[in-house]
């Protein structure tokens, strides 16, 4: 059977289990989601009144840039988001962190490739090696001087581990801290996802992605049916959840292009980035994971944390995969920790102090 022949039967041969399982997980999520919406009316689009700048990175892919805070401020925090997702996915750290932080932070977001909008880029660039070479990319022209804290989640944080692995140099002269959140050091064969990478139909939508990519849409549906269920169960964990936050998580999912969903899909399975964790233990880090993550189960966030001499792992209970949505108030809290840790003037947790003293007295 030739290439396109077996992806067309393969994507043919899933559907139906995939619609199977979207029905299932749909009902999960309807037993999940509160009628009680704390999130209804939230601006989710924060993030796009920003300052707003793109980087292009030496291969020529665009890649789209917010800012938020002075730019010149005694500290850089710059965040790197997850597979099928966007700078989006920050909203809650972007909303709180702001008001935390004062003008004692500067906050750099921005689109890994492929997502959200930045540009395309050739398939065979969608590794996780490329990320770290992008986030470099990113610091040398929004951040080319200053500490800087990074703060990666699920493929962001493989984004992390991949720049301390090729740049090792800049740890810690200039990254002074790191965040890694719902990730994992190397490949998630051993989650309920790495089975789900086994289904025929994603191999045959990468293979069309790469070879046939006029035909690609055939299989669109195909390969969403298999991932997409998967992605939104393993999401949230069995907490009430909003639905207006559940509505913003699943529109990014939604906008990611399949070519970009069955690559990146790949390059989790096979990345190795232990290497950088090495290089995370120059620096104070924060390793945090929902204990119901289905992607990234937690047993991959105690494995490196333990290897991390200068962590604070935090275990959320009763999350998800998108534990900065879900429960962002343990991570906005425990990264206002780390970044107290990682800045050896004090600077920030000094404007904190006052702050707090001000609202005490006020």
């Amino acid at each position: 059977m030739s290439g396109r022949a077996g992806w067309l039967a393969g994507a043919a041969g899933v559907t139906a289990v995939g619609t199977a399982a979207g029905v299932s997980v749909a009902r999960s999520l309807r037993r999940r989601v509160t009628s009680d919406d704390p999130h209804r009316g939230e601006d989710f689009e924060l993030l796009d009144a920003d300052r707003s700048s793109v980087v292009t990175t030496p291969d020529g892919i665009p890649l789209a840039v917010r800012e938020a805070g002075p730019q010149n401020a005694p500290l850089t925090v710059v965040f790197a988001h997850g597979f099928c997702l966007r700078m989006g996915s920050f909203h809650f750290q972007r909303a709180r962190l702001t008001e935390q932080w004062g003008d004692q932070v500067r906050m750099v977001f921005y689109d890994q490739r492929g997502h959200g909008l930045s540009g395309e880029a050739p398939p065979e660039t969608y590794t996780v090696e490329q990320l770290g070479q992008d986030l470099e990319s990113v610091l040398s022209v929004v951040a080319p001087r200053g500490p800087i804290v990074l703060v990666g989640h699920s493929m962001g944080g493989m984004t992390v581990l991949s720049h301390a692995r090729q740049y090792p140099q800049r740890y810690p002269t200039r990254v002074v801290g790191a965040a890694l959140i719902a990730s994992a050091a190397e490949g998630v064969s051993r989650s309920p996802l790495g089975e789900i990478l086994k289904n025929p139909a994603l191999e045959g939508a990468r293979f069309a992605a790469r070879y046939a990519p006029k035909t690609v849409h055939r299989g669109r549906g195909a390969a969403r049916s298999v991932i997409g269920p998967v992605l939104r169960a393993a999401s949230y964990g069995d907490e009430r959840i909003s639905p207006s936050v559940v509505a913003f998580s699943e529109r990014m999912m939604h906008d990611t292009s399949i070519t970009t969903l069955v690559e990146f899909l790949h390059a989790l399975e096979v990345h190795d980035e232990t290497g950088g964790l090495q290089v995370l233990n120059k620096v104070p880090t924060l390793v945090a994971c929902g204990d119901r993550d289905l992607l990234t189960p937690m047993d991959y966030s105690e494995e490196m944390a333990a290897s991390l001499a200068k962590s604070e792992l935090v275990i959320v209970g009763g999350a998800g995969h998108l534990v900065q949505l879900e429960r962002p108030e343990v991570i906005d809290d425990a990264l206002v920790r780390l970044v107290e840790r990682a800045t050896p003037s004090k600077l920030v947790a000094l404007a904190r102090r006052v702050r707090e003293r001000v609202r005490s007295n006020g």
